[in-house]
């Protein structure tokens, strides 16, 4: 007599080899988009006149690519701490999100723990987010100290690049801005996100009128909020049964 119901199998044990072999492999698509941007990261930390090893230092303290990026900048122009770890809160604050879902539970060790937290970057999410294997502790660090080898083994070419050439690269310092429009127009695929692009272009050109002395700074902090305040009125919307039923068009283009 058959049953109707599947039997819920559990996922296979492996060696600690194997769950290392699993995070690397999960590590290798992420991990080669990252590695060139860690070149032109090195290359910005010699063009803007920093030591070599500020690269690796930068890599291994701060450990977050986007932000290394926008830091070389602060530092060479003497920005004040307190406007360098604002800058630092708004655009890591989407890490915050990211525990929610990230399988950290899977982590027992309390040093291994704190380190998980640490390189918890947005390729590191990505890769779980969208991943249905089984993670363990061993399969996830292995992950995370994969990118941040790839991060810094970049950083630390890009810099051994720059002592050779002839002279600097001119417009390398647009890869920030690069990186960001990849992610956004990554980002934007639906029509459901098509109100944040809209919130973000209204915040920065009210920034633009009204704060031209600090732009970033008030454009992310009233973006924040326009963002919250989108979240609370959906809730709103879905609560009041107003939520409007999804289309085909919204889906994934």
């Amino acid at each position: 007599m058959t049953s109707s119901t599947a039997t819920v199998r559990p996922p296979p044990v492996l060696s600690r080899r194997a769950e290392i072999a699993a995070g690397i492999r999960a590590s290798l698509a992420a991990g080669l988009g990252m590695f060139p941007i860690g070149i032109a990261f090195g290359l910005l930390v010699i063009q803007a006149g920093l030591p070599w090893w500020a690269a690796p230092s930068l890599s291994i303290a701060v450990f977050a690519g986007s932000l290394e990026l926008l830091l070389i900048g602060l530092i060479v122009t003497a920005t004040p701490l307190a406007t360098i770890a604002l800058t630092t809160l708004l655009v890591n604050f989407r890490h915050v999100f990211y525990a929610f879902t990230f399988p950290l539970h899977v982590v027992k060790n309390p040093l291994a723990k704190a380190y998980s937290v640490y390189a918890l970057i947005d390729e590191a999410y990505a890769v779980t987010a969208a991943s249905r294997e089984h993670w363990t502790s061993w399969r996830l660090l292995s992950l995370q100290i994969a990118f941040q080898s790839y991060w810094v083994g970049g950083g630390l070419v890009g810099v051994a690049a720059a002592s050779v050439m002839p002279g600097p690269i001119k417009g390398l310092e647009f890869a920030l801005c690069a990186l960001f429009v990849t992610l956004t127009l990554d980002a934007a695929r639906s029509r459901a996100q098509v109100p944040s692009l809209l919130l973000a272009g209204l915040s920065f050109s009210a920034a633009i009128v009204f704060a031209p002395g600090a732009t970033l700074f008030v454009a992310l902090g009233l973006y924040v909020l326009l963002l919250l305040g989108r979240f609370a009125f959906g809730v709103h919307r879905s609560r009041s049964g107003l939520a409007p039923e999804p289309s085909a068009e919204d889906g994934d283009a």
